[in-house]
């Protein structure tokens, strides 16, 4: 277990502890724990491609812990009424919708190796951003209606071109024919 691999598993054990706090109406606490969360994802990345620390286990667990993070936030948010439901629907949705091509990929023997895409990484970001300043905002009792406002919109579509582009790239491999030996 390398000290990156146990970065992320502790970003994962902050999970819960985010949803509690968010549940609980400790704002500012959740903005921090978040905070926290982000920059050991930056430390953890660091790290792995600095010292030559990249596992294979790594490799998995980073994306899942980012996911694990944003989708839990944002589930807790739309639950809370902090954000609109139709966009946790959309965020949500993309992420069950590229596991489940993965998966049906496998079971059809075509296996799926995904890597993440220009687009995928910038919504990302703007999900991230976006939680980040409803969490401050909720927090510290600051409002910023037209920032909240534009990322919203950015993220609403930066998800649905995400979503268009790995279905473009399902769809091309899953019709591709297989290599002859």
């Amino acid at each position: 277990m390398s000290i990156p691999n146990l970065i992320t598993l502790g970003r994962i054990l902050l999970v819960p502890v985010v949803v509690w706090a968010i549940m609980s109406n400790a704002m500012w606490f959740a903005f921090m724990l978040f905070l926290v969360a982000g920059v050991s994802d930056g430390v953890d990345g660091y790290l792995a491609k600095r010292f030559n620390m990249t596992t294979e286990l790594g490799a998995y667990l980073d994306p899942l812990a980012d996911k694990a993070l944003i989708v839990s936030i944002y589930l807790t948010l739309g639950i809370n009424g902090d954000i609109p439901r139709w966009l946790v629907i959309l965020v949500v949705s993309r992420d069950i919708l590229i596991v489940g091509g993965i998966m049906l990929s496998w079971l059809m023997g075509k296996p799926l190796k995904i890597r993440p895409l220009l687009v995928s990484k910038l919504n990302t970001v703007a999900q991230i951003a976006f939680a980040c300043v409803v969490l401050g905002s909720l927090g510290f009792n600051y409002e910023v209606p037209l920032v909240k406002l534009v990322l919203m919109g950015l993220v609403a579509v930066l998800t649905l071109l995400s979503i268009a582009a790995y279905l473009a790239e399902w769809v091309r491999h899953m019709n591709s024919t297989p290599a002859q030996p």
